[in-house]
């Protein structure tokens, strides 16, 4: 044996990598703007800002000589975790620090470093650290990453996101990153000790959780007997944080007193503890102190510490008994005092979580409640402790007498973990503070937290162990390293540990690896020790300081000196320091490592004795996967791979056996096998042939494996004293499970060919014949090389016995065996696997349970049926499973899978993946709507994947579709080309209806003005003729925007760069011939003033409705769109109420919108205040109240300032109360809009003019507030609303006014008087709209009854017609059952007295009688829309449409329009245009379409501004959205058309008298998504597809979608896209809507998955150019008449029209039948829509040919052929009629099943017989192996009888006679 691998001391591995170091911030910060300031003060001398007296002015000079200079820079490196992917790309990052600059830099050895972040703050900075702190978001906590920098009066946080926060600090701290915050510990607490009360001294440690939150004291709990039960402040003066870590959550502290260090937990405070904590101590007050010990903490802390705080001015004097060092230490480390003075400020922590709330970009000082902890005394006076706490002038005395404060609650808990045990005696000495702290684990995972003890020069490694229960930390043990300096090293599980010697030494955890080798640098040992010997003594005494000298700095740091060494060092951060005793080392001729510092992974940073750096890596344990597989057994390894000059990669493989088999006790010198390893060249002609062919499954690193013709060697011996000697039986095992494990990955079955080698071995000597065997038949021709066995002594096989563990069996494990049993049927033992090595074993034998034995508890409760876990100490348990598992539970009995990435599932052998692709095919044909997207991905359903995502349609679409081509530039500006032209050219295919709204809506262009001038008139007189008609046609043209805001609903995703474009309203005319422009303002008429005000409003709304309400929208972008020009105001107030109306105005910031009101813009205000109470509907939201509240007099106190509100932005924040409280019953606002519907006139002049829209306004909020409610008004009886309603309907004397009211009344208007009867033409549509909406759908009969019209002549008189329209539309909407889609309940609604025959004896009003008709006729036609409204009821719709002919047949004739009055019939035609259009809304029904084009072109008489906008509005209805929309008919939206559509429309485009222009939009209110968009997954196009909609009461009903669902959700059963085009897909709202209505919400975008093979509907509408429809059509086969190339029609997948292009057309080197055999695979992959059966095909006939060829070196290509015959044979054996349930279902498998026999029958029926066939298997190169094919029954022919063959294995020269028996008996079988 060799001893160099026993050796340790001899072993050395080399380190990589190495370079010089520089950190990057030195070099940024020489060019950095600030660098001149560091210049400026790098001039001044340290010593002018010390004393020059005494010990000071030594130590000043001290520090100017080392510290002073060094503490300038600092720097620490971590592994980079910002912006890139850990996986994608290592880096790191490093935090420099330097002056007034911190410099956050990324770099990797790839790419140079650079700047990530720069900060530059006031002060020079003394921390910089990165820290991350939990901000709660959707009830879980989200990381945000910080950089905090620490200056001598503030904490500046940076997050990554560009928020700044500042925190002032009351004192001077250190500061340590933890899992929750900062934590931050103060400096000086020696000198706080003799200031701090007796009985409860100061805290001296807090946290902050947020910058924005105050800091809290942390308590603490301490470990003990006695002390357990006392939970206390941090407060001892003696404990010094030395270390923090986030994971675990620990704190290390060292006790300067007592010299030892404690292990903390740092957790969340609990509310016992806390209470524990606050509560007061009742101890007697003796003396005057007693007063401290009540709330001492809570009252006294509370005031500004004068001594403490950086420029505070109370400093100690000379006289005061503090030392005059630390007077100017303090100084010292603040800059600049009086930049740092802070006024005394109240606590606002209410104030600061308001802004940690809505806006926590903002920096808020909330600090001021740290400053309650500083110590509150003045200088101290000569009288100590007791003439401090007594004098007079004191601040404590002043603190008795303010009132008790809120306690400060503690946030954070430290518990004892852990103490060093205090040594006994005084021989030794007290350790020293830890210089450095960190964790690291070793290669068996054992964790361990090492500190080093500079002063022993030992690094100590504490064990960490977590409880059982995962809740506790155990510290078992404590091992002492020497060592002069020490880092981690994460990524290799190992630390680095500079020894006093100067050697690098690798350890893993507490065990000692090797040395390491850095190139360029003599190791110590040989150079100083024999090259100089007289440098060894003097370096010793250089790299460690001298006792004497270490106990001086000790002392000095514990006492004042503010050294950087102790206070500032945390982990991974080390200053450039040097005690002072290094300063006059002389220097060495050979520079040597002086300490360690920044590991990040395997990088560590070495300084060396010369000032310079080195960066260094440790190299990795290994980089084959096959080796890293097995290594986790081995540190050994480790040195041989890495020692100095090692090998190359390549012979990786080849190193680790020979090592691996040298510590089982092998010979490897003298095995032949092994001895050939160490050869680059192939010894043998016959393995140079093996290795030039690529076919036979073998890796390269088996060449060097084996020698066929070496001579058998004598007898070898195995050495017993050798480490793994007594466990080879257990490794062997473990291997051989490995080989296992690979032979089920395509991508490392080559590495198994490797193992096996050494496998066959072992299993030789272990005298494993069945593991030989089963090698042998693996791999014929490559097991005949080795012959050789080694002997094991017979004393030593009670070794070998004694540790050979029980899971070896005799029979060895074969995956393949048990999959192919399990597929038979057969019983199997279960298979054993090593949890986190054999992963994909595991994966692939549950899925097999699953899937072919039905056992659906087989990954649950049953997997110890199937699968034994062996545990061995070695190996670690519990990894993560690399694949994804998931459970498949489609609609087939029993059938559930476990499947992988697909990208895992193509590295499995075809065979064996051949059931989970089948078992993934079954599931893609009938997936569940709610299948994570991961299975969706799995099965192929790209479709379902995508509908995760949640795209809009306009995001979809956008990523296909170019922007809709337009021949004029003028299209673009109409407002209406975002309208997406594929969805509305599907719903509408056959005509150009889209095109011809665009036409009639658009209002850009000038209108055509068509005037004849008659030879009489003048030319002047026929100008003013032309602009008279320009006239009427602005009419028309002003009230288009109301209907194109509806049409083009939700349509666009503005670009956040780029303002809303709006469309002009443009009110100029082209007269013909010549197309000479008309204009308004020329002055020829008289054009009425403010004209464009209203229409320029509709405008900006209608532009604003565009935007999707999924938009990002912000209120930057919103302010961005202010127009600066005043005309447009108008639009840009619209603007804003759109964007209430599509829930954007919510972004808007409070300020803004106080900044629009101010203007006192009378539109601006109407618009802001609709749009935020929409936006806020049904919310009670409070800010919006009050803002509500100023515009509505009624809402004020009596008592205050009267404002001068315009009375329509009364009306709209009256409305605006009805939206935000609609439904909620509220009483109070119910209560003032009773009486607001009845206000009176006055006082004096006020309210006189446009009262009925006030009163109109005031009904419909209350009728939205108590909406639906009925009789259950809770609260309300007092108030008797339905009777004051009924009263203000009907009239009758005023009530007297209430309240606040009573005063505002007093005086009487001076312009109306209407005495005490109440004005019904003011208060009655406003009471009836009200009692409608109350006792909506309540069916109470008592309340519809009292809005009967009357059924006498007399009573009708005195009844306006319109209100009878009011009356019956209320009615009918409070009995919404009964309404029925026919003409004949329509006439059920008018009074008996007007439907029978008239006695012409009475006398009655022909004009009465008509106008009565017909506004009843009207409104319950307008009742008959809003109950079918959104629901394309043919019945409703065919009834209506027979009224609007009926009305236009009256309007034809003059004397029966004279009679009812053409205005009349007018007004009731529009509303049953408005019913028509409400029921067949997003339909764009081409009846309905021709009567709003006929009313379009008609624009004289009294057609006026009100219809025109009735009649748009209808076509708006009609094409909602673009036909994307339809209405609700929820209680809200019936409100919302209630408003918008109230049957009195304006009568010029200023008219306000009687409803509020603006409410016209609310109609958007009742809009709701209902339209189903298919879009191709491959092509992202819009697409027609079939819809199956099952409804609750009803059976299935198909139709052709895109379609409208008509029904609404709640109808609906289930949805369900048909085949035969696309892939089924079922969504199932019997449970739940959730679904549909975040499909329909994203503009009804349902991605249907094309199936291959077929073409979109709108393509081949017929179905007769689909693959399958062409090879019918044909005389010959589908595979015959399958043209390859014309593939990419019917399949996108890449990897087939790849195929195509590539193998199946005709070339040189390609045979006819290859090309035929490939042609029809791919025709297979196309048909069943299978593509990843490629490879499946191509793998089976690669492995038949070679088989026929005779050249098939190893049987895995078998095992997978007889794995897919069995899956098949399985599938017929249970039901013939699965043959379709299949993956290969064609003619292939068959040919295929018959070619093996013919060639397996080929090698036995030879000439010489059975013996020419032995002579054949030894003739062929070593063995050939012959595998058992069952005898498959086709599905097409008769049983066809395979032969039945077995393996045979024989060895060149060596038959046994045995194994020719067993041979005989099968084949004569």
């Amino acid at each position: 044996m060799n001893n160099i691998v026993y050796e340790e001391t001899a072993t050395m591995i080399a380190a990589g990598e190495l370079q010089s170091f520089v950190p990057f911030g030195r070099e940024h910060c020489r060019n950095h703007p600030n660098a001149f300031n560091l210049q400026l003060r790098e001039l001044q001398p340290a010593s002018e800002l010390w004393s020059s007296d005494g010990a000071a002015g030594l130590v000043g000079s001290l520090q100017e000589v080392s510290l002073q200079e060094r503490e300038r820079e600092c720097w620490q490196l971590r592994k980079g975790c910002m912006g890139v992917k850990e996986e994608d790309m290592e880096f790191e990052e490093e935090l420099y620090a330097a002056g007034n600059v911190v410099v956050w830099s990324q770099g990797s050895r790839t790419q140079a470093s650079s700047v990530y972040k720069a900060f530059t703050v006031d002060s020079p900075v003394q921390q910089a650290l990165w820290c991350n702190f939990a901000v709660p978001h959707n009830k879980k906590d989200e990381l945000e990453h910080t950089v905090c920098i620490v200056q001598s009066s503030c904490v500046n946080v940076h997050t990554v996101t560009g928020k700044d926060f500042i925190s002032p600090l009351p004192f001077q701290v250190n500061v340590w990153a933890t899992k929750f915050g900062l934590l931050l510990e103060r400096k000086n607490t020696a000198n706080d000790a003799q200031l701090s009360p007796p009985g409860e001294p100061l805290p001296t440690v807090f946290s902050m959780l947020h910058p924005l939150d105050e800091i809290a004291p942390v308590v603490c709990k301490p470990a003990g007997l006695f002390d357990g039960s006392r939970v206390q402040y941090v407060s001892d003066f003696t404990m010094k944080i030395v270390f923090t870590c986030c994971q675990p959550s620990i704190l290390i502290s060292y006790d300067t007193v007592q010299g030892t260090h404690s292990v903390w937990a740092l957790r969340k405070v609990t509310h016992d503890e806390r209470s524990t904590v606050l509560r007061c101590p009742a101890e007697p007050v003796g003396t005057p102190l007693g007063l401290m010990a009540s709330g001492f903490l809570t009252s006294h802390l509370r005031n500004i510490s004068r001594l403490d705080s950086p420029g505070g001015s109370g400093a100690p004097g000379p006289g005061t008994g503090t030392s005059a060092l630390h007077s100017h230490q303090s100084r010292i480390m603040t800059s600049s005092p009086g930049l740092h003075s802070r006024v005394h400020s109240p606590s606002i922590s209410n104030m600061a979580a308001l802004s940690r709330a809505h806006s926590p970009g903002m920096a808020a000082p909330s600090f001021s409640g740290a400053a309650r902890f500083n110590t509150s005394f003045h200088s101290p006076s000569s009288r100590g402790h007791h003439g401090l706490l007594l004098s007079p002038n004191s601040t404590v005395n002043e603190t008795t007498l303010v009132p008790e404060m809120e306690p400060i609650m503690p946030d954070l808990c430290i518990e004892q973990l852990w103490s060093e045990t205090v040594t006994a005696g005084c021989h030794r000495e007290m350790s020293s503070q830890a210089s450095k702290v960190f964790l690291t684990s070793d290669l068996c995972e054992n964790h361990y937290l090492c500190f080093l003890v500079e002063s022993h020069q030992q690094l100590r490694c504490v064990k960490l162990v977590e409880s059982n229960d995962t809740s506790q930390l155990i510290f078992p043990s404590v091992t002492t390293i020497p060592a002069k300096d020490a880092e981690p090293l994460q990524n290799i599980d190992a630390m680095l540990v500079l020894e006093a010697c100067g050697s690098l030494v690798l350890y893993t955890g507490i065990t000692r690896v090797s040395k390491v080798f850095v190139p360029g640098l003599l190791s110590p040992t040989f150079s100083l020790t024999n090259h100089l010997p007289h440098l060894s003594k003097p370096v010793d005494n250089i790299s460690t300081p001298t006792n004497a000298g270490s106990r001086h700095l000790q002392r000095l740091d514990e006492d004042v000196m503010p050294s950087p060494v102790s206070e500032l060092r945390g982990p991974n951060i080390k200053h450039h320091e040097a005690s002072f005793l290094e300063d006059y080392a002389f220097q060495q001729a050979t520079p040597y490592i002086h300490a360690l510092r920044d590991p990040v992974c395997n990088r560590v940073t070495l300084e060396l004795s010369s000032g310079t750096m080195l960066r260094i890596s440790v190299p990795e344990i290994a980089t084959s996967e096959l080796v890293y597989a097995v290594v986790q057994v081995l540190v050994k390894w480790y040195n041989i791979y890495n020692a100095p000059g090692g090998p190359s990669a390549h012979a990786e493989w080849n190193l680790f056996v020979t090592c691996f088999m040298t510590l089982m006790g092998y010979n490897t010198e003298r095995l032949n096998w092994t001895q050939n390893l160490h050869f680059e060249v192939p010894l043998s002609p016959v393995i140079a042939a093996k290795k030039a062919r690529p076919s036979d499954g073998g890796s390269d690193e088996v060449s060097d494996c084996c020698n066929a013709s070496s001579p058998s060697s004598p007898s070898l011996k195995l050495d017993s004293s050798a480490p793994l000697f007594p466990h080879i039986p257990a490794l062997f095992y473990v291997l051989h499970l490995l080989y296992q494990e690979l032979q089920l990955d395509e991508l490392q079955r080559a590495r198994a060919s490797s193992l096996v080698c050494l496998l066959q071995q072992l299993a030789r000597d272990l005298q494993l014949e069945d593991y030989v065997d089963l090698y042998w038949r693996d791999y014929p021709s490559l097991m005949s090389g080795f012959t050789e066995s080694c002997l094991i002594d017979q004393g030593k096989t009670h070794l070998i016995a004694h540790n050979c563990p029980s899971f070896l069996r005799a029979e060895p494990p074969c995956v393949l065996s048990w999959l192919s049993s399990c597929l038979r049927g057969e019983e199997n033992q279960p298979f054993p696997y090593l949890p986190g090595i054999c992963q994909r074993t595991r994966l692939l034998v549950l899925s097999y349970a699953l899937y072919i034995l039905g056992d659906e508890n087989a990954t649950s409760s049953d997997v110890s049926k199937y699968l034994v876990k062996l545990s061995a100490g070695m190996f670690v348990t519990g990894l993560k499973d690399r694949f994804t598992s998931v459970l498949l539970l489609p609609g087939l009995c029993g059938f559930v899978c476990v499947c992988f990435t697909l990208k895992d599932l193509e590295s499995v052998p075809f065979g064996v993946a051949l059931p989970i692709r089948e078992a993934i095919y079954r599931c893609r044909e009938q997936p569940c709507s709610d299948w994570s997207e991961e299975v969706c991905l799995l099965i192929g359903r790209q479709d379902l994947t995508r509908q995760a995502h949640k795209m809009t349609l306009a995001k979809a679409v956008s990523l296909s579709l170019e922007p809709p081509p337009t021949t004029e530039a003028d299209e673009e500006e109409d407002g209406m080309s975002d309208i997406i032209q594929e969805v509305t050219g599907l719903i509408w295919s056959q005509d150009l209806r889209v095109q011809e709204v665009r036409r009639l809506l658009q209002s850009s262009r000038p209108v055509r003005v068509s005037v004849v001038q008659l030879p009489e008139v003048s030319d002047h007189e026929y100008i003013e003729e032309k602009e008279n008609k320009l006239l009427q046609l602005c009419q028309r043209t002003m009230a288009l925007p109301v209907g194109r805001g509806l049409f083009t609903l939700f349509s666009y995703h503005p670009v956040p760069t780029e303002p809303l474009p709006v469309p002009k309203l443009n009110l100029t005319g082209r007269a013909p011939p010549r197309n000479t422009m008309v204009d308004l303002n020329s002055g020829n008429i008289d054009v009425p003033p403010n004209m464009t005000s209203w229409p320029s409003f509709h405008n900006g709304v209608a532009a604003g409705l565009k935007i999707a309400p999924a938009s990002k929208v912000d209120s930057a972008w919103i302010a961005y769109n202010k127009p600066k020009s005043p005309e447009l105001a108008n639009e840009y107030a619209g603007f804003l109420m759109a964007l209430g109306l599509n829930g954007h105005l919510t972004k808007l910031a409070t300020l803004n919108i106080h900044d629009y009101l101010t203007k006192g813009h009378e539109m601006t205000s109407i618009g802001l205040l609709l749009g935020v109470s929409s936006a806020k509907l049904g919310t009670m939201d409070m800010s919006i109240t009050r803002l509500l509240s100023i515009h509505i007099p009624a809402l004020l106190p009596p008592t205050s300032t009267e404002l001068d509100v315009p009375h329509n932005v009364q009306v709209a924040a009256v409305i605006g109360i009805g939206l935000v409280y609609q439904g909620t019953g509220h009483r109070h606002n119910a209560e003032v809009l009773l009486s607001e519907i009845g206000r009176p006139p006055g006082p004096e002049m006020e309210y006189c003019t446009d009262r009925e829209s006030y009163s109109l306004a005031a009904g419909l909020a209350l009728g939205m507030v108590c909406l639906g409610h009925g009789s259950n008004l809770i609260g309300m009886t007092d108030l008797n609303v339905p009777e004051q309603l009924y009263q203000y309907m009907i009239g009758g004397h005023r009530r007297a006014q209430a309240g606040a009211n009573r005063e505002r009344h007093k005086s009487p208007s001076y312009q109306i008087k209407e005495g005490d009867t109440i004005n019904v033409d003011v208060t009655c549509p406003g009471a009836t709209l009200a009692l409608a909406m109350i006792y909506l759908k309540t069916n109470n009969r008592s309340i519809a009854d009292w809005l009967k019209p009357p059924d006498t002549w007399f009573l009708l008189d005195f009844i306006k017609p319109e209100f009878l329209l009011l009356r019956t539309l209320a009615r009918c909407i409070i009995m919404w059952d009964e309404i029925l889609p026919n003409t004949e309940w329509v006439k059920s609604n008018i009074p008996q007295i007007m439907r029978g025959t008239f006695d012409p004896s009475e006398d009655i009003n022909m004009e009465t009688m008509a106008q009565a008709q017909d506004y009843i006729t009207a409104g319950a036609c307008m009742a008959l829309g809003l109950r079918f409204a959104g629901s394309a009821n043919s019945d409703a719709f065919d009834c209506l449409y027979e009224f609007a002919r009926t009305f236009m047949k009256i309007m034809s004739f003059a004397g029966t329009a004279a009679v009812t009055g053409y205005y009349n019939l007018q007004t009731g035609l529009s509303m049953i245009l408005l019913a028509m259009s409400m029921v067949m809304s997003g339909t764009g029904n081409l009846k309905v379409l021709q009567l709003c084009r006929f009313f379009h072109k008609r624009t004289g008489g009294e057609m006026n501004y009100g219809f025109h906008m009735a009649h748009h509005m209808a076509l708006g209805l009609l094409f909602l959205g673009g036909g994307r929309y339809t209405l609700s008919t929820s209680n809200s939206a019936i409100a919302a058309l209630l408003c918008a559509l109230y049957p009195h429309f304006p009568a010029h485009s200023t008219d306000n008298r009687y409803h509020l222009q603006a409410l016209r939009h609310l109609a958007v209110l009742a809009a709701e998504p209902r339209l189903l968009v298919p879009v191709d997954v491959d092509s992202l196009k819009p697409c027609y597809a079939l819809l199956e909609v099952t409804y609750k009461v009803s059976a299935h009903h198909t139709c052709s979608f895109l379609c409208i669902l008509v029904e609404q959700i709640f109808f609906l059963k289930g949805l369900k896209v048909k085949g035969p085009r696309y892939w089924e897909l079922s969504v199932d709202l019997s449970k739940e809507t959730q679904h549909l209505k975040s499909i329909l919400s994203r503009d009804g975008v349902l991605y249907v998955k094309l199936r291959a093979g077929q073409l979109p509907y709108k393509d081949d509408p017929q179905g007769w150019k689909s693959l399958l429809a062409t090879s019918v059509n044909h005389c010959n086969s589908g595979v015959r008449a399958f043209k390859p190339e014309a593939i990419s029609t019917f399949t996108s997948e890449p990897a087939l029209v790849s195929f195509a292009e590539f193998f199946c057309k005709t070339s040189d080197g390609m045979k006819h039948d290859t090309l035929v055999l490939f042609s029809a695979m791919l025709y297979e992959c196309v048909t069943q829509e299978c593509p990843e059966m490629l490879p499946t095909y191509i793998a089976i006939e690669q492995a038949v040919g070679s088989l026929r060829r005779g050249d098939l070196l190893q049987t895995f290509p078998l095992w997978q052929l007889r794995l897919v015959v069995e899956l098949w044979d399985s599938r017929m054996l249970k039901d013939p009629t699965n043959a379709h349930d299949t993956l290969l279902t064609s003619e292939f498998l068959p040919v295929m099943k018959n070619t093996v026999d013919v060639a397996l029958d080929s090698w036995l029926k030879g000439e010489e017989g059975r013996e020419a066939f032995f002579r054949k298997i030894n003739s062929i190169s070593a063995i050939i192996g012959l595998f058992i094919i069952s005898t498959l029954q086709l599905p097409d022919q008769s049983v066809y009888k395979g032969t039945h063959l077995v393996m045979i294995k024989t060895t060149v020269g060596q038959e046994k006679t045995k194994n020719i028996k067993k041979q005989d008996k099968i084949l004569q079988k």
